[in-house]
């Protein structure tokens, strides 16, 4: 585990060649299953040839081949349409929001075209890439852009969100438009989080369309009811300071799948060498390889002692995540030991991110040496230090770590301190989150992007030094220098936030042994119960692009026996799309939710060990009321479909999940009901 400790960065190679999903048929029940038709995603370059020479501007349009038909560009306005191959048109984006000015000549180029706004400085470029239309902005003066204007669409029906795992959302559904699911309030940025991809895409009756936003700093999204219908609108801030001088959205023509967006963004991902692999992280760190079939816990009190490494054994529990916070009492060598024997990961939580006074620091994790504190502070515009986390301390700089870290090696000394136990695996807290952060110091200056590039950089040197790297809600940029994240299956509702701060509610950080904020059950509000969990809404876009990339798990603050009501969902939802549950145990809980942890990664181990580094490749809706689900991983290794209704259907019973693995005869029945507490 040597190079843990240098400084040495680099990048994954991702997976070589493109990933490509085939769909495997379209037996739709009701006109509603859907498959993943990739057809309309598939490769056209700019190369020469027939889609090249067919690019040409006039009259004040620029028409440009993409795969499906052709997307025409109003130069004036910036408002997009698409002519489908099957016939009829599309509006993609309707004129764009910010005042742009009289356009400049057009000029056209290699596959497409170029022209100015004068008044803006803009330049824009509008080209095919890969049978997408690629429009890509570049601004000599900063200033915003309010564009494009999705949804806009008579034929509109659905939008498709990278909310945490994904939503597929009516865009008529009067419950989304209300300020309460956070939609129509403040834009999400693309860059900090807010979503787990920085796509979004519409369904246009049996058509749709995929939105990408490479340039995601300094983009954010919003959206607005317009007659009735969810309009979303992206904009781009042109900040030279910031570095986001540059802008680029793609547009794909897709099949109107609810996971086509994900599987355009994988495409992507893949064409640009930033796909990673679990299969290639394992060949190169077998350890990675325990994840497959592995639940995940954190561990409290007893359950962290070797007694409570044998009794998860004895239940059966074959594979296991073990984590447990860094604090006074951290797993000591021997449970460490006991927990590898029986083929478990087991890992601290850690942060790079927080900075206090180490006299009064109130985690060991934001006690630094030296003047880290205050020195390290991220600084605002305005000259004072960016307030930590829950108003505790300060954001430490990345910039100032990785200028400091070739000689002075305090986040090596801190990881060697950390897994001294013999831990194999690490939990990096919000560095993959995509909260970045623009310094102003003079002493470590940096921009948000050279923000992120530093996390990569160390989360990289992490990975290579043989630990099991997992981190915060993982946004897709991440995929390739973490194995597993904690948060990206959660589609967070924005009344979540509020309860969780409501103590007497979901409970404070008393008593240190089992802390109420993680073993107090908590009955959500039914809306954002709703909002969250109710099946119909929910469909695996992260999944359908990073599935095979990147194991990922609901937040860790949201344990499986947090939510009680929600159970039963929750196990439904993660077999369906192949995913863990996450667990918090204590001495008390090991005893009590123990045979329940056990039977249900009993059925989930041998699913998720033949198919947890394949894609998902398929996944539909088989009845009207979308209550009936099916997803396919590889090509056909496995089949799940899941009834999330009250009657039997598709020769699954009501609130059970059925799996069926390549080669096997009968497939495997879980009713979650039966075995949860």
């Amino acid at each position: 585990m040597r190079s843990i400790f240098s400084t040495r960065s680099g990048t994954h190679s991702g997976t070589p060649g493109r990933t490509h999903t085939r769909p495997r048929g379209r037996a739709a029940a009701h006109g509603l299953a859907v498959g993943l038709a990739l057809a309309a995603l598939a490769g056209c370059t700019t190369a020469a040839g027939a889609e090249v020479s067919a690019a040409r501007a006039g009259d004040g349009e620029v028409t440009v081949p993409v795969r499906g038909g052709t997307a025409v560009i109003d130069t004036a306005s910036l408002a997009v349409r698409a002519r489908p191959a099957s016939g009829g048109e599309l509006e993609l984006s309707a004129p764009a929001a910010t005042d742009l000015g009289r356009p400049g000549p057009v000029n056209e180029i290699p596959g497409g075209a170029r022209w100015t706004y004068p008044a803006k400085q803009l330049t824009v470029t509008a080209v095919v890439e890969r049978g997408r239309l690629r429009v890509s902005m570049a601004a000599g003066q900063d200033g915003e852009v309010r564009w494009p204007v999705t949804g806009t669409d008579a034929s509109a029906t659905d939008l498709q969100l990278p909310r945490g795992e994904g939503l597929n959302i009516p865009v008529r559904d009067a419950f989304w438009s209300a300020p309460e699911r956070g939609l129509t309030g403040e834009p999400m940025d693309l860059g900090s989080g807010a979503l787990t991809m920085p796509m979004w895409g519409y369904t246009y009756g049996k058509r749709g369309a995929s939105y990408l936003v490479p340039t995601d700093i300094g983009t954010s999204l919003g959206f607005a009811s317009d007659r009735g219908g969810l309009r979303g609108t992206a904009t781009h801030s042109f900040v030279s300071g910031d570095d986001t001088r540059a802008y680029t959205v793609t547009f794909a023509l897709t099949d109107g799948s609810p996971v086509a967006p994900a599987v355009d963004y994988r495409d992507w991902l893949s064409e640009h060498g930033r796909l990673g692999s679990l299969r290639d992280k394992i060949r190169a760190n077998p350890a990675d390889g325990k994840l497959l079939g592995a639940f995940h816990a954190y561990l409290w009190g007893d359950a962290r002692t070797p007694q409570g490494m044998a009794e998860l054994r004895e239940l059966g529990a074959s594979r296991m995540w073990l984590g447990y916070d860094a604090g006074t009492d951290p797993m000591s060598a021997r449970a460490v030991s006991a927990a590898k024997k029986n083929g478990y990961l087991v890992g601290p939580y850690d942060s790079f991110a927080n900075g206090q006074d180490a006299a009064t620091a109130d985690s060991p994790s934001s006690a630094w040496p030296d003047r880290v504190y205050p020195d390290y502070c991220v600084i605002d515009a305005k000259g004072k230090p960016e307030t930590g986390f829950g108003n505790r301390g300060c954001y430490l700089s990345s910039q100032a770590f990785e200028q400091a870290e070739p000689t002075k090696h305090y986040l090596a000394d801190r990881t060697r301190h950390m897994v001294a136990n013999g831990a194999d695996s690490y939990f990096l807290d919000v560095d993959a989150a995509g909260d970045l952060f623009r310094d102003h110091s003079p002493q470590h200056r940096m921009t948000k992007a050279q923000d992120r590039a530093h996390r990569l950089a160390r989360m990289k040197r992490l990975q290579d030094g043989g630990l099991v790297l997992g981190s915060e809600s993982a946004g897709g940029w991440a995929n390739q220098v973490v194995s597993f994240d904690h948060g990206s299956a959660t589609p967070v509702g924005n009344e979540l936030w509020a309860l969780q701060r409501n103590k007497e509610v979901w409970g404070g950080y008393a008593p240190e042994k089992a802390p109420k904020t993680f073993f107090k059950p908590v009955d959500l509000p039914a809306d954002l119960a709703r909002e969250m969990y109710d099946p119909k809404y929910r469909i695996p876009l992260y999944e359908t692009a990073l599935h095979g990339s990147l194991v990922n798990v609901e937040r860790w603050e949201l344990s499986f026996g947090k939510l009680p009501r929600q159970k039963q969902t929750r196990a439904l939802l993660a077999m369906l799309y192949n995913v863990p549950l996450n667990y918090v145990l204590d001495g008390p809980t090991l005893k009590q939710d123990g045979p329940e942890l056990a039977a249900l990664q009993k059925y989930f181990a041998p699913l998720h060990e033949k198919a947890g580094t394949e894609r998902l490749t398929s996944f539909r809706w088989l009845t009207a009321d979308r209550a009936v689900q099916r997803t396919v991983f590889g090509d056909g290794v496995l089949t799940v479909t899941a009834n999330f209704g009250t009657t039997a259907s598709h020769g699954v019973p009501a609130g059970c999940v059925s799996a069926k693995l390549k080669g096997e005869g009968q497939p495997r029945l879980l009713c979650p009901g039966k075995v949860v507490r």
